[in-house]
């Protein structure tokens, strides 16, 4: 049994829940974009506290991704994971024996639950995105690239959920006070996903399977959440309202799979 919450998403921080498991569960925070403080808020919001987490995974050195990750890991002794060029970009900073190195397409086993990282295309120093699956249920993540690759998109296949960036409305972005250098990168390769990326891709991987998509790293001044939720249903063929957003705040419930 596998279930999965969003705990915020957005510019301001992103961090997910994934959990694993029956009576002694496994449970993984994908990044950790908030102070300590605001952390364990939003833990207690889900039933939990910062010593219910198992094991850290960083999917890339931005701040909203990597927050607290380093106070975290050393103070309740939670082992992380994160890539080379992700520690090296933060400042090789000393983990006391906590860090892991992951590496693209080189599958983690936790137990109850295995993580298959993979690489994106985004301005950062070695980013990673991943799916997750407990053997019989599997959840991809995917909350930051300008482009959805080959590689990405055989990552995504067979997912039962996903966390699935959808940024910005490219109309919204081009009509936005943003100057121009900050409308490239947002728009570029490297960047982020527009709604209709997002879309293609949901539609690419969709199957009779796909039972959760949560459209996630919204844009607060680049989009709007009936957008988004107009954009992908009309891709996957179901209902606007069926297409769940992670708020920046709010995040989700938990979700089963």
């Amino acid at each position: 049994m596998m279930r999965f919450r969003s705990l915020g998403s957005g510019s301001g921080g992103n961090a997910t829940l994934v959990e694993a498991g029956g009576l002694l569960p496994f449970r993984l925070l994908v990044d950790c974009g908030l102070g300590i403080r605001q952390l364990a808020v939003r833990l207690g919001q889900a039933g939990l506290q910062a010593e219910d987490i198992d094991a850290v995974f960083i999917t890339h050195e931005h701040g909203d991704h990597i927050g607290c990750a380093h106070t975290l890991a050393l103070r309740y002794r939670i082992p992380v994971w994160m890539s080379q060029g992700t520690h090296s970009a933060i400042g090789s900073p000393d983990f006391d024996g906590l860090l892991h190195i992951a590496r693209d397409a080189k599958a983690i086993d936790m137990g109850g639950l295995q993580l298959m990282p993979f690489t994106v295309p985004h301005d950062a120093r070695e980013p990673l995105q991943l799916s997750c699956t407990d053997g019989s249920s599997k959840l991809g993540i995917l909350t930051d690239l300008g482009h959805a690759t080959p590689h990405v998109m055989a990552h995504l296949q067979a997912c039962h959920a996903l966390l699935l960036e959808s940024n910005h409305d490219t109309d919204l972005l081009d009509q936005s006070v943003y100057p121009p250098f900050l409308k490239r990168r947002v728009g570029g390769d490297y960047g982020h996903l527009s709604n209709m990326a997002a879309a293609a891709i949901a539609n690419a991987v969709n199957h009779g399977g796909l039972k959760h998509v949560v459209a996630a790293h919204l844009s607060a001044k680049n989009n709007r959440p009936d957008l988004v939720q107009e954009v992908l249903s009309n891709a996957l063929g179901c209902q606007p309202g069926d297409i769940v957003v992670a708020g920046p705040s709010s995040g989700t419930p938990w979700m089963q799979l």
